[in-house]
């Protein structure tokens, strides 16, 4: 069968220089990769998007793991740059990027791929199921791209910004996104060794941060804490959950307290477990904490986070709602039994759930950077919770299922104890009333579009 041609294009907002600049900017092919795509970059030989530039790729397909590399093979400034594949799934790929200027302050981006599959007849079948993942993906790609162009890229002065956790679900994809909007991320991690450009050892178990010589930062964020989710909370995990918040969150405090030229804004994470079992209330920041295990490790957790106010930076407790992204935490557990139409309501359905999509999660952390009126605890979540019953009806509705199955509450109880009484069985209506009375505004709005871009569906 001969190659194949698919085009993707989209008009754009902003100057050419810029959209063919952005593309060149470290981190733009992790922003552009959706989080459903079983790929992830692991190496880099050359910078920026020049010919000759080699990248390699792992990927996993029908769970058998392979290597796919690509060379870039042409590149003409603001107009074209083209790369091809080398090794990996396909007979033939060559995936061309092409800019077109539409006026001064308008462009045209065209995404234009040519592929084969292997095997030649056997394969032909398969074209149709090709063409419409590389819809899904373009589709993801080009809307990711026009938002960041329009609403971020330039918006905000270039900042130097200190991450902790940025290897988690959130941090993985805020380093690409901040990066790409023009800032400068310096990542902390806890492997010895050769460390890459951007990465600095810490321990924060045993005290050791030197930032003596690396300062200073504009903003520091901090994304610690082993995942709440994973196995039932016997005493040595709840031990843990709490270190791994409280210790790297006052060793953070203290170095920055060191700075003579201290930060400008430190954003801590929190969780909206801080308001634990509320039923039908409406919670803003001004409620108080409850009174479960996660409501005392949230307070722990902002409490570390407050004397970096005391030394005069600007504070904020990020108390993050339940985040949507087929790259971790509760929607990547929950896709597949959806997908095949054995997704579950949990009990009587009727706790709400308070969601926000990837999208947004980055949207509010930059716009928080960049607003100084914003301080203390901040709700990040959409603006409009639903109940367990809603979100499990929506979930399956965008898979085109139903859901006929509910799982008992003393089921919950018994597979996970008291980590399910408050995770899956608790209720929290939280409205991000800081961040709407700041002028905020969500691209995902509705839970509905959120699950179909953020699933590709």
């Amino acid at each position: 069968m001969r190659h194949m041609v698919y085009i993707k294009k989209t008009k754009i907002i902003t100057s050419v220089e810029t959209l063919f600049s952005w593309h060149a900017a470290n981190g733009a092919i992790s922003r552009l990769t959706p989080p459903w795509a079983p790929l992830k970059m692991i190496s880099r030989k050359g910078a920026g998007i020049q010919k000759g530039v080699k990248v390699t790729f792992r990927l996993t397909l029908f769970k058998i793991p392979m290597i796919w590399e690509a060379e870039h093979i042409e590149y003409q400034e603001n107009k074209v740059f083209k790369d091809r594949q080398i090794r990996g799934p396909f007979s033939k790929w060559e995936h061309t990027h092409k800019f077109m200027a539409d006026g001064k302050e308008n462009s045209i981006m065209e995404d234009r791929v040519e592929f084969e599959l292997p095997f030649g007849f056997l394969s032909r079948p398969f074209y149709g199921f090709v063409r419409k993942e590389l819809e899904r993906i373009f589709n993801y790609r080009h809307r990711v791209l026009k938002y960041d162009l329009e609403h971020h890229v330039n918006k905000i002065k270039k900042q130097r910004i200190l991450i902790s956790g940025a290897s988690g679900t959130i941090g993985s994809a805020l380093v690409p996104f901040l990066r790409t909007c023009g800032h400068e991320v310096v990542r902390l991690v806890r492997k010895e060794g050769m460390l890459l450009e951007d990465e600095l050892f810490w321990d924060p178990y045993n005290g050791i941060l030197d930032l003596e010589n690396e300062g200073p930062f504009d903003a520091v964020i901090n994304l610690n804490g082993v995942d709440i989710s994973r196995g039932r909370w016997t005493q040595s995990q709840k031990k843990r959950i709490i270190d791994s918040r409280i210790i790297p969150t006052r060793l953070l405090v203290k170095k920055m307290a060191d700075f003579d030229q201290k930060p400008t804004v430190f954003i801590s994470a929190s969780a909206i477990g801080f308001y634990g079992e509320r039923e039908n209330s409406v919670l803003t920041e001004a409620n108080d904490m409850g009174d479960s295990f996660i409501s005392k490790v949230c307070r722990q957790w902002e409490d570390a986070s407050m004397d970096a106010q005391k030394s005069g930076i600007r504070t904020i407790q990020l108390r993050t709602g339940i985040v949507l992204t087929p790259a971790g935490g509760a929607l990547k557990r929950m896709e597949l039994p959806f997908k095949t139409g054995c997704g579950v309501k949990i009990s009587h359905g009727r706790q709400y759930m308070s969601w926000i999509s990837m999208d947004d999660v980055l949207s509010g952390i930059l716009y928080i950077l960049s607003h100084r009126k914003i301080q203390g605890p901040v709700n990040l979540t959409a603006p409009n919770p639903v109940t367990n019953k809603e979100f499990s009806k929506t979930l399956a509705r965008v898979f085109s299922k139903k859901v006929f199955f509910t799982l008992p509450k003393f089921v919950a109880l018994a597979l996970w104890g008291e980590l399910g009484k408050e995770t899956l069985l608790a209720s929290a209506r939280v409205k991000p009333g800081k961040l709407l009375d700041n002028g905020f505004l969500f691209q995902h709005e509705t839970l509905f579009s959120a699950l179909k871009d953020m699933l590709g569906r």
